[in-house]
């Protein structure tokens, strides 16, 4: 069969298998909704957590950012892996024992203030569209390429599916769907991976293969060192960012993952605390099966790349650089008019322009491997991105139903009524998270890693200083909070949008790029909220109390959700 068919078929059954989860688990009351009425399995909620985490920035651009920037790229890697150890470890057995369903309503009632929730729900909408137009741009790039319409109308699909088992199904729905999702996107990018590592190395388990030897007996990465030095580029295993860009970077990402609305809810969804611990360690055991994989398949795809195109001739290319060609992702100009393709790193010079977001979607091309590997690729694509697009929408439906109007504006609303608030909100996300995906920021990994910036920037001080320290007040948090998003985001919009002619380490304050700022304005935050509290009157006895309750084992395993 040929690639368009294979495609229908394979992303036909799984968004079936998607859409019938939805019905099925389809939410009937505010506790489902939220938190799936708080009886998820660990084992479960494990997967779906995994599934919300490896958005379309770990499954379609993360490889491609290791494979292009090399060992720059492993800020990403190391960033996103170990913030989740910190999240897991650090935060969410507490967060789980305190039971809110929401970080807004853990700010709210921690922080004793309506102000404090205002603005925590404010933080997590900003994060959340900012997150959420990556992984919309991730679903608008597969279906361009894989069922040949272009980016807009594959966004636009793509808002469709969502829409409908979001806000129909909630988080229950969402978080059985996210099962299966991952499933399907694990399988997807596993199956090619240990094709390409046989093809290219002889060893069927990937992360071997990146450590082994090509045809010739050439370790590959020495192998890739060397054809990139050719051209110009930088060598694979060595990095050009500075020493405290790449502490930066790392640190925002990791503090960020921590600060993440969306992955924090997931553990309000087991029956005790003792499985939310459970299904954090299952979920790392899932994540670290894609994560140790992406440096493999990021190696793979550059050599693979190199070797199809450059000094070939241009009327010769593999037919893999055409169908890319029509998405708009790759673009071959003869600017020497040799007829031949310049792959170098003079800008002037190069005649090959790659996005980034296509290695791990065009790998199977690239290695002539079989259609249906291909149209299973485009499944756990879609399946990545769909999942934390879901995830996210969530997250700012029930900020707006559940914080801002059953906890602050309308407090007598009724459930039935809050829950027609939650599916209308998600409604309204979705709509602009599909205009964020058509006019996105930049590419997926960069915008999903300004989130995790201002999510750093922003939450994970209050959240870390609201379970740990008894002095922290709702003066301090609410400062800290605004000042720490608002530097973050201003630094981030100057460079990155206002002036990107000085977006060089020259012009960054302390060599620190927008992608690591996040940590400075962590840092920021910390700074402000310990000062103001230290000058605003200590938090109400009960409130110092509720501290320590949640720092005490003793009990834990009976909290319930309230």
């Amino acid at each position: 069969m040929d690639l368009l068919t294979w495609t229908y078929i394979i992303v036909g059954i799984t968004f079936a298998v998607y859409i019938g989860i939805a019905i099925w688990a389809r939410a009937g009351s505010t506790k489902e909704f939220y938190v799936a009425g708080g009886g998820v399995s660990p084992l479960a909620n494990g997967m779906a957590t995994a599934a919300d985490w490896m958005s379309a920035a770990s499954f379609i651009s993360m490889a491609g950012l290791i494979g292009f920037m090399g060992y720059d790229g492993s800020v990403y890697l190391m960033g996103w892996t170990g913030g989740y150890v910190l999240l897991a470890l650090l935060l969410a057995p507490y967060l789980r024992k305190f039971g809110k369903f929401t970080v807004p309503d853990f700010v709210g009632e921690r922080y004793y203030s309506q102000t404090a929730r205002l603005v925590a729900v404010v933080c997590a909408i900003f994060v959340s569209f900012t997150y959420v137009a990556g992984q919309m741009r991730g679903v608008g790039i597969v279906f361009s390429r894989y069922l040949e319409v272009d980016i807009n109308t594959g966004v636009v699909i793509g808002m469709i599916i969502v829409l409908f088992y979001a806000v129909l199904g909630g988080m229950k729905g969402i978080t059985y769907t996210q099962v299966a999702q991952y499933c399907v996107l694990i399988f997807a990018y596993m199956v090619p991976a240990i094709f390409i590592s046989m093809q290219l190395t002889g060893n069927p388990i990937p992360q071997l293969g990146f450590g082994g030897n090509v045809s010739d007996g050439t370790p590959l990465l020495d192998k890739l060192d060397g054809l990139l030095t050719e051209l110009g580029f930088n060598a694979y295993t060595n990095g050009s960012k500075s020493m405290i860009d790449v502490f930066f970077i790392t640190a925002a990402l990791m503090v960020g993952t921590a600060g993440l609305p969306h992955v924090i809810v997931r553990f309000f969804t087991v029956p005790r605390v003792k499985d939310a611990r459970k299904s954090a360690g299952y979920a790392l055991v899932f994540i670290a099966i894609l994560y140790t994989t992406a440096p493999a398949i990021g190696a793979f795809g550059m050599y693979n790349m190199i070797k199809n195109t450059s000094e070939k001739e241009i009327a010769s290319l593999p037919a893999w650089v055409d169908n890319w060609s029509k998405t708009g992702l790759i673009k071959v100009e003869d600017k020497n008019g040799d007829g031949k393709v310049q792959y170098v790193a003079d800008p002037a010079v190069n005649e090959l322009t790659i996005d980034k977001d296509i290695m791990v979607l065009a790998n199977p091309e690239v290695a002539q491997l079989p259609n249906w590997v291909i149209g299973l690729v485009a499944a756990g694509g879609l399946a990545a991105a769909l999942s934390t697009a879901a995830g996210l929408l969530l997250v700012i439906s029930t900020s707006i139903s559940h914080d801002l109007l059953k906890k602050s504006l309308m407090p007598k609303i009724t459930e039935k009524r809050e829950l027609l608030a939650a599916r209308l909100a998600a409604t309204v996300a979705v709509v602009i998270a599909g205009y964020f995906g058509i006019n996105p920021p930049g590419f997926v990994a960069q915008v999903v890693a300004f989130a995790f910036g201002l999510a750093a920037a922003s939450f994970f001080p209050i959240i870390i200083m609201g379970i740990f320290s008894k002095r922290m007040n709702k003066e301090g948090a609410i400062a800290g909070m605004i000042i720490g998003l608002l530097f973050t985001a201003s630094y981030i919009v100057y460079f990155k949008f206002l002036h990107p002619e000085l977006n060089t380490a020259e012009n960054w304050w302390f060599g620190i790029s927008p992608e690591g700022v996040g940590t400075l304005g962590m840092l920021v935050n910390f700074a402000v909220s310990m000062l103001v509290s230290r000058f605003t009157p200590a938090p109400p006895a009960n409130i110092q109390d509720l501290i320590e309750d949640i720092r005490i084992p003793r009990g834990a395993g009976s909290a319930q959700v309230h």
